[in-house]
């Protein structure tokens, strides 16, 4: 038979027992939601860096349209042709062909076309418009430094935000305003 003082200590005991595994079942769950945290923090680092990679790729197409306007209306840039890399199709098939261990790698080279050739003596011509492109010279009418001084000039007036002050008389601006009201 057990005495109060056993039963209190097996009692205890138990008490401990039980206590001991609540913690352990506590600091696996502690465990199991940090762990979730994580994955949700990586989760969202992830999501950050595919947003941040879509609106780059945003940018870029943006820029990229940016560019090719700037390139239609300000530089009349075009692409290059095959005709100035190749000279027809049977060099085209050549590049296909299988070379020898010891053959050196082609060179290449832009050519430009006789047409080309003759374009550079020709003036300058717009790349929207087709017109001829007449270019200041230092014989111009006006000296450079005044053209810019006037324009950078008007430009200012344009863009200051106080505006010269409209002296009317009384009598019109009581006119004016006793059409606005109605009477």
């Amino acid at each position: 038979m057990m005495t109060s003082t056993q039963a209190r200590s097996l009692g205890w005991a138990a008490i401990l027992a039980i206590c001991l595994a609540a913690v352990v079942v506590l600091s696996f769950k502690v465990h199991a939601v940090r762990s979730e945290v994580l994955l949700a923090e990586r989760q969202l680092i992830a999501l950050e860096r595919e947003t941040l990679l879509l609106e780059t790729e945003f940018e870029t197409r943006a820029s990229q349209r940016q560019l090719a306007e700037w390139n239609a209306v300000e530089f009349g840039y075009a692409a290059p042709r095959a005709g100035q890399f190749l000279d027809g199709e049977r060099q085209l098939a050549s590049l296909g062909e299988v070379r020898g261990p010891d053959a050196p790698a082609p060179i290449r080279l832009a050519s430009a076309d006789a047409a080309d050739a003759a374009a550079a003596d020709a003036p300058m011509r717009s790349p929207v418009s087709g017109e001829k492109v007449t270019l200041a010279s230092a014989s111009s009418e006006k000296d450079a430094g005044a053209v810019f001084a006037d324009a950078f000039g008007d430009f200012l007036i344009e863009a200051s935000p106080i505006r010269p002050a409209r002296a009317e008389t009384p009598a019109r601006s009581v006119k004016a305003a006793a059409k606005g009201t109605g009477e």
